[in-house]
């Protein structure tokens, strides 16, 4: 079977003949070429030099973090700016927002040492700003680019699945890029009214979006707010995002999509609750050491038909581990053979920055040898 042809056999709850192999090789292949990645623009044409380095290493590709297969366009009332400049030296992105009631703005720094935007401004203080943030993402219009999406597809061939982005939900646009974890949490005490009202009127457009991808030409869909338990516990889900995911996992099922959502962070909680909505798949888990359950507590919390993909923790894929460790990781995630079929040999999140190519031809070649069924 081909790369392609595993992943799709796990959604469709067929055995493959060995366990589909694929990794985020993004930030990775970035840092070790000296490329540049630019967050306020993204990549119409497929990144042909990153797909040809999955098929060199015999690595499964899966994730177009840079592509765009849609576009958002704002309200009239809506004037959407992105504005490159600096701060001591350095490249800085602000996005700026306005609308009638006023605007906001929200900033990103480059750090060479992690090589990523770290978050230099948040965008939200006051309940006018959330207002004002709610107002201009209930506007957009989406329009499709399918053309482009089509053109990964065909670069990645049989040696991938392509999987379709579909964004934060409102909960996850607060989280990441607008406020951050303390301002929503004082938020969603101080001004819990405002903040559902917001929540559902960036969700309803949210909504827009979903019935568009579920007439794309993709067959799975990735959303997720990078889910951490201890971030988004199963408690403060159901209040401020449960609905959303249910309703999005509906509309994209009726259309004979599959869901995986991304959860990056503590599982424990976070896999039983996108189990509960019905997504398909757990993407980018980490267990231990970085996370907090065991490859078999994973399964234990997924129950045995919902699709874990993941395996690696970020930390052992660094030249500072032991060999052994990392060996030790890939087998015992492939020791979840014997529950079935629905397993994707992965890493936690993204392979990062620093580590070692050698690393990512054993897994390759463990998961060759030991992961037949």
């Amino acid at each position: 079977m081909t790369i392609r042809e595993r992943i799709l056999a796990v959604y469709r709850a067929q055995t493959p003949d060995v366990v589909p192999f694929m990794l985020d090789l993004s930030h990775w292949f970035y840092h070790k070429h000296g490329l540049p990645w630019d967050l306020s623009r993204a990549y119409e044409e497929p990144e042909y030099a990153l797909i040809d380095c999955h098929k060199r290493l015999g690595v499964g590709f899966y994730l177009p973090n840079l592509g765009a297969f849609y576009m958002a366009d704002y309200g009239d009332e809506v004037d959407a700016e992105v504005i490159k400049g600096s701060r001591g030296g350095l490249p800085e992105i602000t996005w700026r927002l306005t609308t009638p009631r006023g605007s906001i703005e929200r900033k990103r720094v480059w750090e060479e040492r992690s090589y990523s935007w770290a978050i230099s401004a948040w965008g939200v203080e006051t309940e006018k700003d959330l207002r004002v943030l709610g107002d201009a993402l209930a506007s957009r219009a989406y329009h499709l680019r399918w053309e482009r999406y089509q053109a990964w597809a065909d670069a990645v061939g049989d040696h991938g699945v392509v999987y379709m982005p579909a964004g934060y939900s409102a909960m996850g646009q607060l989280l990441h890029y607008w406020m951050g974890v303390s301002r929503v949490m004082y938020a969603v005490r101080d001004w819990p009214q405002m903040m559902h009202e917001v929540v559902d009127q960036i969700n309803e457009n949210n909504l827009r979006l979903i019935d568009l991808l579920a007439a794309s030409p993709a067959e799975v869909i990735l959303m997720g707010d990078n889910f951490s338990s201890d971030i988004q516990p199963p408690h403060f889900f159901a209040e401020w995002s449960r609905s959303y995911y249910a309703e999005a996992i509906r509309r994209l099922h009726g259309a004979g999509k599959a869901v995986a959502v991304h959860i990056d962070g503590k599982l424990r909680g976070a896999l039983r609750m996108m189990r509960e909505v019905e997504a398909d798949c757990a993407d980018a888990v980490t267990p231990a050491p970085m996370g907090d359950l065991s490859p078999r507590e994973c399964r234990r919390e997924a129950g045995p038909d919902f699709i874990l993909s993941g395996g690696v923790s970020p930390d052992l894929w660094l030249s500072g581990a032991e060999v052994g460790a990392f060996k030790s990781a890939v087998m015992a995630w492939l020791d979840l053979q014997p529950f079935g079929p629905r397993l994707i040999a992965n890493a936690g999140d993204q392979v990062p920055p620093g580590a070692t190519e050698e690393r990512i031809e054993l897994m390759r070649d463990l998961v060759e040898q030991y992961g037949r069924y």
